[in-house]
Parts: C-alpha cells; structure tokens; sequence
C-alpha cells in the first residue's frame, strides 16, 4: 500500500493498519485514492509502495514508480558544414581580429594569418558560422560515422582511378621507351634476352588476384570447441574472400534474415534489384530450381512407390529408383499423349479449325425458319449433306486415284499404279509391269536355290589319340594291354576316391601308352554327357 512516509506509529495504530490492509485485498474495505484520485492496487508490495525519505511525500502516490525524468530531445542532425550566416561590411567590436568573424576569436581562427588583421583594414570581413548545439544519445555521441555524407565517397573513386590511369600511362611509356631501345639496339642476343627479361617484368596482368587474398584458400582449419561439442575435424575453406558475403548485400535491419548457425539466408536479399546483375537470389531460389528441384521430385516418387508397395529406396539403391522414375515419366507422357489423342480424335480441335462464322458468335441470324408442331423444318432452311473432314478428290503426286482405292495383302494403296507407299509418286502401268517381273524374277531365285540344295552331310566324331591329337587311320591297340590299362585307371580311381589307401612311396613316369591314354580317354568323366550320374 502507498501510504506516506511517518515518522512514527503505536502498537494499536499499526495493528489498525495491518486490518485495513487486509480488508482492502479481501475487497471489504475501497482501495486507498492517490493524489491525482486514482485508486491503488493494494496488493502491490510495501517495498514498491513505499516512497523514499527524501521526496518528502505527505500524500499515499505511486509517482516515485514513473519515469519522472523526461527525456531530452535527442536528434540524429549533424552540422551544417561550412554553413554562414550573416557577412558585416565593417569590423565589429568582439569580432575576430584576423578575419573579422563573430563567432570565434583570433586564436582559434582557422583562416590564414593576414598580414594586416580585419580590424585595421576593415575589408574582406568573414561572415559569421553557423553555430549550431545538438543533444546527442548515448550511440549518437560514440558514432564514428555521424555527420558523412555518402555522397562525397565519389571524390574517393576519382582519386583511386585518377592513380590508376596514371600508373597504366606510366607503364605504356616504358612499354614504348623499351622497344625504341630494342628497335635501336642491334648489339646482340644478349641485349635482346635482357630486353625480353625487362618487358615481361613490365607486363601487367589485370585480371591477376592479390596473392596476399588468396592465401588462405587451401587454408586447413581444424575446429576443436563447437557449439554441440567435440571436434568437428578438418574444414577446407573454399570461399574466395573477393565475394561478398550473403549477410552484408543488404544492411537494412528488415532485409531477408541471416541464420549465422546455418548460415542460410532463404529469402533474397535484394529483392528490387536488376536480376542480371544479381548472383545471389536466397537459398530458397536454390532450392526450387535445377538439380535441386529435380532432385526432390525424384525423393517424393520414391517415397510414393515405397507407400504403395512398390519395393524402392532412394538411399539404399539411387540408381534403381533413379531409373523407375525415368520409367514412370516416359509411361506418363505416354499415358497422357495418348489421352489427348483419344479425346481430340473423338471431339476434334476446335483451335485447328477455321473461323467461326458471326452468326453463331452472335447467336442470331436474319434466316427464318419454320417449324411444324413436331419441330421439323417445313421452310427457310435447306438440307445440307454431312462432309469429311478430310479433303476429297484431290490427287497427289501425279496420281490419278486417291489413296486407299487399291487393296492387296492386307495394304492399302493406288488403285493406278498399285503402291503402298502413301508418298510415292505415281508410275502408271509401267510400274505395274515393273513389278510383276521382279516378282517373277524373285521366285525363281527362290525355287533354284532350293533345288541346289542338298542335304547336309554327316559329321564323323574324331577319334583323339595320345595327347589329344587325331587317330591315325593305321593305329592298332593291344587288346590285353588295353584290358590291363583300364584295370590300372579302375585302382587309380578307388585310391582317389579313398585317402586310406593311398601307398606312401608314389612313383611317375612320363612314360604313356597309347593303351593307357585310351583307358583314361573311356573311363573319364564326360560332363556334357547328360547320363553321366548313371555311369
């Protein structure tokens, strides 16, 4: 409660107060009325109520809560530079003795020393400055920048290209001044490489990069404290420092927003400006177009498929859902052709048809008609015949018949020169005659190639003698051997099937009968032979 300040109360006085306090937050009792009849909360604490000692207050009020300070007229002007105001014609008293100037003294005059002060000469009197006193805010007195005027930057760009011109003028003239010497010189190879040696060191290229900006460029980093924690190994900085950075194309506080987290800026941060001359449009512009859009179709196609059974995932095979889509895409402009055709081939193309006579844009026409009670027409309009919409009667290419008058085989054709080639040109009966005899002349072909024709001989199987070469005729095995040898590969056999019995002391010989290669040749196993499981 906002009760005066007292400088002292009895133990029944404050037991009194306390009650009306209570009463007062219960609602019992009205809310204490300030000085200017306003009620008080009286559930603000005593602390905030309370006014301070010092203020001396009588009256329970809140005002030492206010801002009871006001605040100053605070403006973001600057001085007018170089502004005058008022120009005597003769010195006055307390003016400055150098320049005869009011508004400062001689000491702090800024014009050049005279040699006989404004106030002995009494000519050429300075007009008086413009005085001016601005109360500044806190940012205001500490802004670097307060009072420039941008537009005097341009006195900055002369000055640096006034240098530039300057320094390509000095380097033609020593350009020129070296091949005068060179043209003049003939001592030698040795002035001409010196010569070469000097003119590449004159040699300028413009479009060259300061080295001292690109130093950095393969720069490797390694970030160690990051925001989410631990180490987020090695970055490659891979910007080229010339470009401006995104945040800084526009300054104004209600540009497109900057996210320095993510360091996205979706929205375009010069929306008025020409777009060719622009090479930043926001990530969002990135997003919606080229690859990336493509890209994105292609995720939700796969996403669609997965849904719908299909079995399709974009991260774990891209080339697969990579290609259905270029499937599904070429199914779908199929698809959709071939719907157009079928409904312009059913209600046909009103935009390839010619104009449309007034009478049916107007919907009217001075024709009368006359109907009877059935609504058929007795009188005013004649009975007109349907026509193709294709032109008849007309002939092409020197045809005398119109195409489809001719069927052979299944064909249409040119009943005049029996064709089936829509865009032949005409032949006439002597293209008939032409081709019944290559018809003739084809069958015949035909039937002597058959009777030349005959049947295939049949292929004897090579006997393969020792070491895979051709049976000679006069080869004769000997029955006993040939017995012996193939009781011999029977026991190579077992042994092979059988670790057990494999003897310990092995012998070979490269020693082969021809009864022995036989033996093998029998007893080895054709794989091409389909009844080889039943051997």
């Amino acid at each position: 409660m906002a009760t005066a300040s007292v400088a002292f109360k009895s133990r029944e006085d404050h037991r009194k107060q306390i009650e009306l306090e209570e009463a007062r937050k219960a609602g019992l009792a009205p809310a204490e009325v300030d000085e200017d009849g306003k009620e008080i909360n009286p559930h603000i604490p005593q602390y905030m109520s309370s006014a301070p000692w010092y203020l001396n207050s009588d009256k329970p009020s809140l005002k030492h809560q206010r801002k009871w300070r006001s605040d100053p007229n605070y403006t973001k002007s600057w001085y007018d530079r170089g502004a005058k105001t008022f120009q005597a014609e003769k010195f006055r008293k307390g003016a400055c003795q150098n320049c005869g100037a009011m508004t400062h003294t001689a000491k702090a005059c800024m014009d050049r020393p005279r040699q006989i002060g404004a106030k002995y000469t009494n000519k050429n009197i300075a007009p008086d400055e413009k005085i001016e006193s601005f109360e500044l805010d806190y940012d205001g007195k500490r802004d670097r920048w307060n009072g420039y005027d941008p537009s005097t930057y341009h006195r900055v760009i002369e000055h640096y290209e006034a240098k530039e011109d300057a320094r390509k003028k000095y380097l033609k003239e020593q350009q020129l001044k070296k091949l005068e010497e060179k043209n003049n010189n003939q001592e030698g190879a040795d002035a001409t490489s010196d010569g070469d040696e000097e003119d590449d060191d004159l040699r300028v290229d413009e479009a060259k990069v300061d080295e001292s900006r690109q130093m950095d460029f393969a720069k490797v980093e390694k970030r160690v404290r990051t925001t989410g924690g631990g180490s987020t190994g090695t970055v490659r900085n891979l910007r080229i420092r010339e470009d401006t950075a995104k945040y800084l194309l526009n300054l104004d506080v209600n540009s497109a927003h900057y996210d320095p987290k993510t360091r996205s800026m979706r929205e375009d941060p010069l929306p008025d400006a020409d777009p060719n001359d622009k090479f930043y449009l926001g990530d969002n512009q990135y997003r919606n177009s080229g690859q990336a859009l493509e890209f994105k179709q292609l995720n939700i196609h796969s996403w669609e498929a997965f849904d719908k059974g299909q079995d399709m995932h974009m991260q774990a095979a891209p080339s697969q859902a990579e290609l259905l889509y270029k499937n599904f895409k070429v199914a779908k402009d199929k698809l959709k052709s071939q719907t157009k055709d079928t409904i312009m081939e059913k209600y046909g193309n009103a935009a390839t048809e010619d104009e449309i006579p007034m009478e049916l844009l107007l919907g009217q026409s001075e024709r009368q008609v006359e109907y009877d009670r059935a609504g058929r027409i007795i009188k005013g309009q004649e009975v007109i015949l349907p026509k193709s919409k294709y032109e008849e009667d007309v002939f092409a290419n020197n045809h005398t018949s119109v195409w489809g008058s001719w069927w052979k085989d299944h064909q249409w054709g040119y009943k005049c020169c029996q064709q089936t080639i829509r865009n032949s040109y005409c032949t006439g009966s002597a293209g008939i005659e032409a081709a019944d005899a290559a018809l003739d002349l084809m069958k015949a072909n035909i039937a002597r190639k058959e009777a030349s024709e005959e049947s295939p001989k049949k292929v004897e199987e090579k006997r393969m003698a020792t070491w895979g070469t051709d049976v000679p005729e006069d080869l004769e095995l000997n029955e006993e051997a040939l017995a012996s040898a193939l009781k011999k590969e029977d026991a190579r056999k077992r042994e092979e099937k059988d670790e057990r019995k494999r003897k310990y002391n092995v012998k070979y010989t490269n020693d082969v009968t021809p009864e022995e290669m036989e033996a093998y040749r029998m007893k080895r196993v054709h794989h091409e032979d389909p009844m080889k499981d039943f051997l």
